[in-house]
């Protein structure tokens, strides 16, 4: 079995192809060949030969095609981030969507109808929202980021309707906590309060100490698109779009779930300085989720902040 990564070489692009060659296998199919497909060069699992990494560009329809040639499921997760797409639309538009539609028609080409797992966001959401939502939340996207996402949402509803693909869509809560260099993510701080007092940084976070967010492990993130891969045809339906759980918590409550993890110096390193246009995206994104659909499958998500956090410091931290 072939499998594809796009944004292999990604934070949770790594952690996924850990997780398959881990297991071993997709579905019941053992993989012989899984390919980390991204703009940047980097080693995942060094001396498996069942890996193989490919840079390149989601925007060069040649390219995709052959990276994808004969793949039996793809999980495509290569994507700008929401600041970035926010403060460049054409960017945003060439990778989040022409890179997206590059990867449908390389899928279609194949004539193969292989899985397609697609990352989206509850960015999907925005504008006047409950304070609660659910499956049957209206998409109304209030940034490019989000329209982007609902765009190719839809473009794998429609060509999994035609038989071209065997698509669903995993739609993401804020993913926290993230490693390494903070990124242009709007959501990036949700991160950063946890990752940088716990490594001796000082962080000042951009919104207000109310300020709240739905949060997702990485951990619990792996797992669901594991799981969306596994899900029969006739579970889905029409309706390919999964919206995972997450736990909401302030910015006030992560300070002290710091405080609970590193101690108060941790805690004392985290100020805030109030960026109005980081709030004002935030302020359109949903404040908690009832995932009712995906619970009722059989997927759950995190219990708690603290486990998030002990899960970093764990996968993380004392791994380094």
């Amino acid at each position: 079995m072939k499998v594809v990564i796009t944004g292999g070489i990604g934070f949770l692009g790594r952690k996924l192809a850990e997780r398959l060659l881990a297991d071993g296998a997709l579905n019941g199919q053992a993989i012989d060949r899984l390919v980390l497909f991204d703009r940047l060069a980097g080693d995942v699992a060094p001396g498996d030969d069942r890996v193989l990494t490919v840079v390149g560009d989601l925007t060069d329809p040649d390219q995709v095609t052959g990276v994808l040639a004969d793949a039996d499921a793809v999980f495509h997760l290569g994507a700008i981030v929401s600041g970035q797409a926010e403060e460049d639309l054409d960017l945003g538009l060439r990778v989040n969507l022409d890179g997206t539609r590059n990867v449908l028609q390389a899928c279609r080409g194949g004539g193969r109808r292989p899985l397609l797992v697609f990352t989206s966001s509850i960015a999907a959401y925005g504008g006047d929202l409950p304070q609660t939502i659910d499956d049957a939340t209206p998409l109304t996207p209030a940034t490019s980021y989000g329209a982007q996402k609902v765009a190719c949402e839809m473009l794998v509803m429609d060509f999994t309707r035609r038989g071209l693909i065997d698509g669903r869509t995993v739609r993401l809560p804020t993913i926290s906590v993230r490693p390494g260099k903070p990124n242009k993510a709007a959501s990036g701080f949700a991160s950063g309060i946890v990752r940088e007092p716990l490594s001796g940084v000082d962080f000042a976070c951009p919104v207000t100490p109310e300020s709240s967010m739905v949060i997702l492990s990485p951990r619990r993130a792996v797992d669901g698109f594991v799981w969306v891969a596994g899900l029969a045809d006739e579970t889905l339906g029409h309706d390919r779009s999964i919206l995972l759980p997450g736990i909401t918590a302030t910015m006030a409550q992560m300070v002290e779930a710091v405080r609970r993890a590193g101690g108060d110096d941790a805690a004392n390193r985290i100020s805030f300085k109030h960026d109005p246009a980081i709030q004002s995206i935030v302020d359109g994104w949903p404040r908690a989720i009832a995932a009712r659909r995906a619970a009722g499958l059989g997927f759950a998500g995190d219990r708690t902040i603290d486990e998030v956090i002990a899960a970093f410091v764990a996968d993380e931290l004392t791994a380094a």
